[in-house]
């Protein structure tokens, strides 16, 4: 019924004001007295999916975007997260969120869904499945092909609604982040709510194999070798990945471009609730 429900609203438009977006094995875990951000969000997820781990007494809410690469290490951390925020003597419950996933040719999303329940049973707090909206509960059919019927969501950590959602602006350092995770990178928390601050880095990798041989192909066979699901892929999948692949091979070796200082790069939202980079040696 819960999935029923959330299939049937309409994705709302997320502006970048008061919005943290989370990219894929990042997640982000805040409390409602936070002052800057106030809604968490991703998207562009296809066999992908959005977890949302939420303690009732407090607030504290956490926003990933798992792919599977490594469910049970991630499902910790996040759980670990919110506790962190909440007392332990206090009331409330935990509560999880999955949305995502489809019924795609190579049932990763399937497996993807199994991986997460698994992970959640095998914590040793009580943990309270509310919304159940993935793979086969998430599928819609169009001429023999499967697609998912919603791509991304987002969660206002002061009232707990948990809407599908899409998001015109994605940053800051989107194609940084991106770049992360194409070269392979584990789950990373990007932000501290103490200081309400969003830190990204510092990151290292080396230079990406074949760049120049993907930045050659044509859009068919990126999309062909590069996603996990092709055919549902949002219109933007391609061009993202061109910018990802460009910026890997503008930065090589980002220890040197990006963070020669070994420090993130800090973001903070202004007086307009936009993100504005902050001078690290302020810090």
């Amino acid at each position: 019924e819960k999935a029923k429900l959330l299939r049937s609203q309409p994705a709302q438009i997320v502006e970048p004001k008061g919005l943290l977006y989370v990219q894929q094995r990042e997640f982000a875990v805040t409390t409602p007295k936070d002052g800057s951000v106030s809604i968490l969000g991703s998207d562009d997820a296809t066999t992908c999916h959005i977890v949302v781990v939420r303690h009732t007494g407090s607030g504290a809410t956490c926003l990933t975007h798992c792919d599977g690469s490594d469910t049970e290490a991630e499902v910790s951390l996040i759980m670990s997260s919110v506790k962190s925020f909440s007392n332990s003597s206090g009331c409330g419950r935990l509560e999880v969120h999955l949305v995502g996933g489809f019924n795609d040719d190579r049932q990763l999303s399937q497996k993807l869904t199994n991986q997460l329940l698994r992970a959640f049973d095998l914590q040793p707090e009580d943990v309270h499945l509310v919304t159940f909206c993935v793979t086969e509960l998430n599928d819609r059919e169009e001429q023999d092909i499967h697609f998912p019927i919603i791509y991304g969501i987002a969660v206002n950590v002061k009232t707990a609604e948990i809407f599908p959602a899409t998001f015109p602006e994605k940053g800051p350092d989107e194609d940084l982040r991106s770049a992360h995770v194409l070269t392979g990178a584990p789950l990373t928390n990007i932000y501290d709510a103490k200081t309400e601050q969003l830190r990204i880095g510092p990151y290292f990798w080396g230079p990406f194999p074949h760049v120049d041989f993907w930045l050659e192909q044509d859009d068919a066979q990126i999309l062909q070798n590069l996603s996990t699901s092709p055919l549902a892929e949002p219109p933007h999948f391609v061009s993202h990945i061109r910018a990802t692949l460009t910026f890997l091979k503008e930065h090589p070796f980002p220890s040197q471009s990006l963070f020669p200082d070994r420090k993130p790069r800090i973001y903070k939202k202004n007086e307009e609730g936009l993100w504005e980079q902050v001078c690290s040696d302020k810090i």
